[in-house]
């Protein structure tokens, strides 16, 4: 079994698609290792704010099947690729993590660059798995956090799923740029 880091995000009916992904993703995988939601401002476009998180699952399926998985999951919950790169969705899944693998395999990217240039990426990771370290850096996610330094503000957000909070209120404050 490959452990797996997603990252999913939503700045349509937030509420409703990530929710939905959260289903899916239960449903196929099993249990499933969930951040904080964090909400934050578009990057790359005006729009709606984005809902963000962090989700580890285990699967035997390779990279190039759960690619496939995940971007017929988006599809079935309207995501529309006849946009430009940075615009709305109504849900974006993307992996993040397969294993300790480097490189392009099967198409994709590992890991994905969003880790080391995005506070609504690399936060949920410090949070989740902060003592796992990232392949290609070689440093945890915790101390990539504690080193993170750009502009980008984000804060955590009441987010319940299947009557679990997925807030993780003990998050330490002094991790980057969250906005309380």
């Amino acid at each position: 079994m490959a452990k797996v880091l997603l990252s999913i995000g939503s700045n349509i009916d937030q509420q409703r698609y990530i929710t939905a992904g959260l289903d899916a993703l239960s449903k196929q995988f099993g249990i499933l290792l969930i951040s904080s939601v964090y909400e934050s401002v578009a990057i790359g476009f005006d729009g709606d704010n984005f809902y963000n998180l962090v989700v580890g699952i285990e699967t035997e399926l390779c990279v190039g099947e759960l690619s496939h998985y995940l971007k017929a999951l988006e599809d079935k919950n309207g995501r529309r690729r006849d946009c430009p790169k940075f615009s709305a969705r109504t849900l974006d899944i993307d992996i993040l993590t397969y294993d300790d693998t480097v490189g392009t395999k099967d198409g994709v990217l590992l890991p994905r660059q969003e880790v080391l240039e995005n506070a609504f990426v690399l936060l949920p990771l410090a949070e989740l798995v902060p003592d796992d370290v990232h392949p290609v850096a070689m440093l945890s996610y915790e101390m990539l956090w504690q080193d993170y330094d750009c502009d980008q503000v984000l804060w955590p957000i009441s987010f319940v799923w299947r009557g679990r909070e997925l807030s993780h209120k003990s998050l330490p404050l002094s991790l980057g740029t969250v906005a309380g």
